[in-house]
């Protein structure tokens, strides 16, 4: 009877300890299970948080890069904005074609009434560029002299340094298909006014800041 009860003790002090060892074990893959846990908790915040750092970067990046477009184009608006209705912009000025046709003087005289002149061109790019806007007919210009032995001048009266044929023994220039060629003052034609540009300074200053 004793050796029998010394073995049923003896079995029910392993399934104790068995118990326990199993219990100490099923605490530890617990712990091990919450800290995993926890551990995949944190790189999904980690995550979360690089996805919306990265959107927020995103939408600055393209508010930036709005906003750099915008103004390029209010700046580039304001480059063909600076001439008046009916007038054409090129290089630092702006010009206006008649539809009127009338003699140099009275040409002259209409632009002068627009706080401008009849057209003046410091380049040969800018001549060209009226060369090739004019259409067929001809146009009066700014140009004018006293007699064939005179040197020709502005409206201005400063003297003409552009170095271009002006063809004919007229007083005053007129644009062509060819180029530039005089008549006489009291002849007929259509004509160009010109006029500084109103944004030839701010826009350089702009242009150079950029």
């Amino acid at each position: 009877m004793a050796a029998e009860a010394s073995s049923q003790m003896l079995k029910t002090d392993l399934s104790f300890t068995d118990d326990q060892e199993k219990g100490l074990s099923g605490k530890n893959l617990q712990k091990k299970c919450l800290r995993s846990t926890s551990a995949d908790k944190l790189i999904r915040i980690y995550c979360n948080f690089l996805m919306i750092l990265s959107l927020f970067l995103t939408v600055v990046v393209l508010a930036i890069l709005l906003s750099e477009r915008k103004t390029k184009l209010d700046i580039e608006h304001s480059v063909y904005a600076v001439c008046p209705e009916g007038w054409i912009g090129f290089g630092t000025r702006c010009f206006y074609f008649s539809e009127d046709i009338r003699n140099w003087t009275f040409s002259q005289t209409f632009c002068a009434s627009l706080e401008a002149e009849l057209a003046r061109f410091e380049t040969l790019e800018e001549l060209n560029f009226l060369k090739r806007y004019k259409g067929p007919s001809d146009h009066w210009i700014g140009l004018s002299r006293e007699t064939s032995h005179h040197v020709w001048k502005w409206t201005d009266n400063t003297v003409c340094n552009i170095s271009f044929p002006i063809k004919g023994v007229g007083e005053c220039a007129y644009l062509n298909d060819n180029g530039v060629s005089s008549a006489r003052t009291y002849t007929d034609r259509k004509w160009i006014c010109s006029k500084p540009n109103s944004c030839a300074n701010s826009c350089q200053i702009i242009s150079h800041s950029m």
